[in-house]
């Protein structure tokens, strides 16, 4: 066989050791580590590489804002700001029709701007939310349906891990990226509580309602997560208006919300203890995934299967946005057999210089970004979709009592819901640039 379809057979052979539970990060580097070794009849380059991939890697500082993060995440949610977010979205809603369900996605969207990660967001929103959906009669699939969804905004809207992850890859700017996914996560936002507006019309009987909250509960509400404000006022504002670096303002986002944690009395030293270890383990996970990647896509780059599919792509006389909407669908069908961590890291070395070289119609310099986005946002609908769908299992965990076929046709209208919002973002760029360019 030629180099060329060495690198080709290579994919296969990886989602075969995918589907046989291998974890991604070893199967990467077993593959990139097997070709490299097929191509060049001995592991000197391989071993080569070695010695100072990893190094070189992990001491880069910027790296260092994903466990950063990830901690934030953990010490938030030990501080409770999960109860109180959902409490305040609670008390201005409920009494709307459908409003305890869009309370619970307006909480799972403001854990999500101090936490970062789809997983936790939904973990913990369920727990808070779950019950109360289920004590104002919401049916088990509105209940758990909104929920997945919700979950989903913890990767969108910033500060995110993933989208972190992707600008590393795509060695585009961090600070820029979370710009350009403030618009597009208020959006995602907005169109979930318009698509339970929708769904509780059509469907009388799966809400309830709750009592109007008086005044002053509101207000008290409010006071209550001003702290939690506070800190994604903080950070955010913090790398926008250039006080922090993103990295720093990782830094004082886990501190601050550590702080908060420790004055509500929920991080004790073995919370603080189970935080950082959890901390360290999901480091050490992504960091794994990152090494067999730089493994892999050295494989495929030495093979020239990047390079000639950029040189194909290129002569292919079709419109590049039919392209583009072929590799945005190639995400659709990956997110429901893998997680979206290793999707952006098996895809973006690949995907994104094909695209770049294609003519959108967009500055070059802004390209990353939006095409950054709108990635992001079909690996979120992976997270809502069967057969692996990560946030249908944890709330429907939750949930044993609800099968997962109902939570399964309960977050087919969000997917809707995200489908729209995809065309809308292709169709005008603008959407996801337009803050960037008003800011830098």
């Amino acid at each position: 066989m030629s180099r060329f379809e060495i690198g080709l057979w290579s994919f296969p052979v990886l989602l075969l050791l995918i589907f046989l539970r291998v974890p991604i990060g070893v199967a990467m580097f077993t593959v990139g580590f097997g070709g490299a070794y097929v191509l060049n009849g001995n592991t000197v380059m391989v071993m080569s590489q070695l010695k100072h991939l990893v190094y070189g890697e992990f001491s880069s500082y910027s790296f260092s804002i994903i466990p950063l993060f990830l901690l934030m995440g953990h010490f938030a949610t030990l501080g409770g700001m999960s109860a109180a977010l959902f409490k305040a979205s609670e008390t201005w809603l409920g009494h709307r029709k459908g409003g305890v369900a869009m309370a619970a996605i307006g909480a799972c969207a403001g854990f999500g701007a101090i936490c970062g990660s789809s997983l936790a967001t939904a973990a913990t929103m369920g727990k808070v939310a779950l019950p109360e959906l289920r004590k104002y009669g919401y049916t088990g699939r509105l209940a758990t349906g909104a929920l997945a969804a919700g979950g989903t905004l913890g990767i969108l809207i910033p500060p995110s891990v993933i989208l972190v992850v992707y600008a590393m890859l795509a060695e585009e700017n961090i600070a820029k990226l979370f710009v350009a996914a403030f618009v597009p996560g208020l959006l995602a936002a907005l169109g979930y509580v318009i698509c339970i507006a929708i769904y509780v019309r059509v469907r009388p009987h799966s809400s309830g309602v709750r009592d109007k909250a008086p005044l002053a509960e509101r207000l008290r509400a409010f006071l209550d997560v001003a702290p939690v404000l506070a800190i994604f006022t903080l950070v955010v504002g913090g790398i926008y208006l250039g006080v922090f670096t993103p990295t720093e303002a990782a830094a004082v986002g886990a501190a601050g919300t550590g702080l908060l944690a420790l004055v509500s009395g929920g991080l004790t030293w073995g919370k603080t203890v189970e935080a950082t270890l959890e901390t360290a383990g999901s480091t050490g996970m992504i960091f794994l995934i990152l090494i067999g990647a730089k493994v892999f896509n050295n494989f495929l780059a030495l093979s020239g299967v990047p390079q000639s599919a950029a040189a194909w792509a290129g002569a292919l006389d079709i419109s590049p946005w039919l392209i583009l909407a072929t590799v945005l669908l190639l995400y659709l069908a990956f997110g429901c057999i893998m997680d979206s961590l290793s999707m952006i890291f098996l895809t973006v070395p690949i995907i994104f210089p094909i695209m770049a070289a294609l003519d959108f119609g967009v500055d070059p310099a802004e390209f990353g970004l939006w095409f950054g986005i709108l990635v992001l946002i079909v690996v979120e609908v992976g997270l809502i979709t069967p057969p692996v769908g990560m946030n249908l299992f944890i709330i429907n965990a939750m949930a044993k009592d609800i099968p997962i076929s109902e939570t399964f046709k309960g977050t087919l209208p969000f997917v809707i819901t995200d489908l729209v919002r995809v065309v809308l973002l292709v169709a005008f760029p603008a959407l996801t640039l337009g803050l960037v360019r008003l800011v830098y």
